[in-house]
């Protein structure tokens, strides 16, 4: 499996930018048999979903769970998971709150456990407020888990970050 993550604060035109060389990123990076997984949310998520589907990769899209059933998931990231869902090929349900920072971080290094290749659009920032993406990165690595990271000229993060159940 190949997990994809990054910056949650990505400008829109930075995540329309993305998606084909992700795409391609992806198409490199895969093995035969190899499925793209992200946890669901707006922004990045979506743009890996789609861009896996045209990379003719199979998708799976983790949801946090209460229990055994999907639990609400903030406003926003909840029209984002619709989309996500209709391109999943697979879904998996993980238990965390979609609300809480350090609950999603936790979940992030928990699909890095089960990933054999994790590919993170970073642009090698610390993490900050509630985008903890060189956390992830550094627990991957840790893990020995490949780690490429995709960032390229043009890319760039909104003036602030949301916090999580705020609309972006």
């Amino acid at each position: 499996m190949i997990a994809v993550v990054g910056h949650a604060d990505l400008t829109a035109q930075t995540l329309k930018l993305l998606e084909a060389e992700l795409g391609d990123r992806l198409k490199r990076l895969a093995q035969p048999g190899s499925l793209v997984l992200v946890r669901a949310g707006q922004g990045l998520p979506v743009v890996a979903g789609r861009a896996a589907r045209s990379a003719g990769l199979p998708r799976v899209v983790v949801l946090p769970s209460q229990g055994s059933v999907p639990a609400l998931l903030p406003g926003p990231d909840r029209a984002a998971a619709g989309e996500l869902l209709f391109l999943a090929n697979h879904v998996r349900l993980m238990s965390y709150d979609p609300a809480d920072r350090d609950a999603c971080v936790s979940a992030d290094e928990r699909l890095a456990s089960s990933s054999s290749q994790r590919l993170a659009v970073w642009d090698g920032s610390p993490s900050r407020d509630q985008d903890a993406t060189a956390d992830v990165i550094a627990h991957a690595r840790g893990q020995g888990i490949a780690t490429a990271t995709l960032w390229v000229p043009g890319y760039a993060h909104r003036s602030t970050l949301p916090c999580p159940g705020e609309s972006s």
